[in-house]
C-alpha cells in the first residue's frame, strides 16, 4: 500500500495532475441536483464518450443512475465563480440550481448559461473503484457558448480536495 498521507510524495505527485472545474447536473422526477466536479476526461472519439467520477455516498450518483443522463457546465475565468453556489447547503427541497441561470439542453437537463461550453450525455457505463464511480457517457448534445479556455486546477495533494 502506498503512504497515504497528504504530504507524501505519492500525494503530491498526484495532485500536479491538473483537472478542469465543471458543473455537473443531472435531473430525475422534476428534481434537478448539481455539483462542482474535476475528475472528468474525455475516453472516446467515435462516439464521442465523456467519464465522470462521482463520490459514491453522494446523492447525484443515484440521480444520474436513476435517470441514465448527466451534463457537464464546463467553466471558464469569467464562470468560475458559479461554484461558490455549489458549495452551500441548502434546505430540504431547494437546490443550487435555484440560484443560478439555467437552460435546458435538447436532452432535458439542465445546463448553465453563463458556462463556457455544455455536454448533454447519455449514461452507457459504469465503474465503482474505491470512494468513487466512474460514470461513462456518450455525449448526444453540446454547445461552445463563447471562446475561451476552461479552468485547469491543481490540487495540493491527490488526496483529498
Amino acid at each position: 500500500m502506498v503512504n497515504a498521507s497528504e504530504d507524501s510524495p505519492v500525494a503530491r505527485a498526484l495532485g500536479r495532475i491538473p483537472t478542469g472545474l465543471y458543473i455537473v447536473t443531472s435531473r430525475h422526477a422534476d428534481a434537478s441536483l448539481g455539483f462542482v466536479g474535476s475528475f472528468v476526461m474525455q475516453v472516446g472519439f467515435d462516439p464521442p464518450t465523456v467519464c465522470v467520477a462521482v463520490g459514491q455516498h453522494r446523492t447525484h450518483l443515484d440521480t444520474i443512475q436513476a435517470s441514465g443522463r448527466f451534463a457537464l457546465s464546463i467553466l471558464d475565468t469569467d464562470s468560475s465563480r458559479l461554484m461558490g453556489v455549489f458549495f452551500k447547503k441548502y434546505p430540504e427541497g431547494e437546490s443550487a440550481l435555484d440560484h443560478v441561470e439555467t437552460e435546458d439542453s435538447p436532452g432535458g437537463l439542465p445546463v448553465l448559461s453563463e458556462a463556457l461550453a455544455w455536454l448533454d450525455c447519455q449514461v452507457t457505463g459504469l465503474h465503482k473503484t474505491g470512494d468513487h464511480a466512474v460514470v461513462f457517457g456518450t455525449v448526444e448534445h453540446g454547445e461552445m457558448l463563447r471562446e475561451g479556455d476552461p479552468v485547469i486546477h491543481l490540487r495540493k495533494n491527490g488526496l483529498s480536495y
